[in-house]
């Protein structure tokens, strides 16, 4: 099965990747810049975080968050904006005594977790549906009571949550708050495949969690590192939307370090390859039931 995709760019994410590449954008600015030549790669989406311009770790910054949408709009370039609610969540733990926190941990309620969408109401924010290790030490804490909250405010908003799910486990509560009536319909889901501690970037993975879809639903699917450009094959071959970026691979080819703008023109040559296309910005709206805010 070939179709038209609605093709997200993933311009930074919150890793300690920046050392790792001088392509990953960490001012406002560059993040800014980074969408507009995603954008003009021909995405139909950017996905934004935010990152501490001294430490380049990443961030939640309100201001960073406004100027970056501020130089978007200024710039005249059409592309849906999908703004990070993931941080904020997060938990370090000492390694012998798990009762002292580390200097890494970064837990605030969801209403902090929601400033920068009460703010700018985009049209698409992330919800990530459940909890998850991330390294040795580290847990990214998702309560349901906590997903309920940020999905009822977002349905209050008009903005649409991209329900980010990791395994099969987080599937659940994905469901649970659709059934609860916190999530309009169409839903939007976001498949999350290759992380440690989440369900591999598998083809079986992609098939069980697409199982597990409401009738109706929009998806998406990406893989991290080398398993980037495959999934986009694999998921447009199995009628979901695809995400690349800069938060997800560093690298074009082995060795070759990427541009956001490049992962986005080499993925929008693989869907063409296949015989499908990429949405317009305009044409992903209308697909993904989205309000244009401006």
């Amino acid at each position: 099965m070939t179709h038209d995709v609605a093709l997200t760019c993933a311009l930074t994410g919150a890793g300690d990747t920046s050392e790792k590449s001088e392509h990953v954008p960490v001012t406002p600015e560059q993040i800014a810049n980074a969408a507009i030549e995603a954008a003009n790669a021909g995405a139909s989406i950017v996905h934004v975080h935010v990152r501490d311009v001294e430490s380049r770790k990443g961030g939640r910054d309100l201001a960073h968050f406004q100027e970056i949408v501020e130089r978007i709009r200024d710039n005249g370039t059409d592309v849906v904006l999908n703004l990070t609610a993931g941080m904020g969540g997060q938990l370090q733990l000492a390694d012998q005594d798990p009762r002292t926190t580390g200097n890494e941990t970064d837990l605030v309620p969801a209403e902090e977790r929601f400033r920068h969408i009460e703010d700018l109401h985009p049209e698409i924010c992330t919800l990530d549906c459940g909890s998850m290790n991330f390294g040795e030490d580290t847990v990214v804490v998702n309560r349901l009571i906590d997903l309920r909250w940020m999905a009822n405010r977002a349905k209050e908003l008009g903005v649409k949550p991209e329900l980010e799910v990791f395994d099969m486990g987080q599937m659940q509560n994905a469901l649970t708050l659709i059934k609860e009536g916190l999530i309009d319909d169409p839903p939007l889901f976001q498949f999350c495949l290759g992380i440690s501690s989440g369900a591999p970037a598998t083809v079986e993975a992609l098939l069980a969690m697409k199982s597990m879809l409401p009738s109706g639903a929009n998806w998406a699917a990406f893989g991290i590192s080398r398993s980037e450009m495959p999934m986009v094959a694999h998921t447009m071959l199995l009628g979901g939307n695809v995400r690349v970026g800069l938060e997800d691979n560093l690298y074009l080819a082995k060795g070759v370090l990427a541009t956001n703008g490049q992962l986005v023109a080499k993925a929008k040559h693989i869907v063409e390859e296949l015989g499908g296309s990429v949405l317009s910005p305009a044409a992903a709206r209308d697909r993904l039931s989205l309000t244009k805010r401006w």
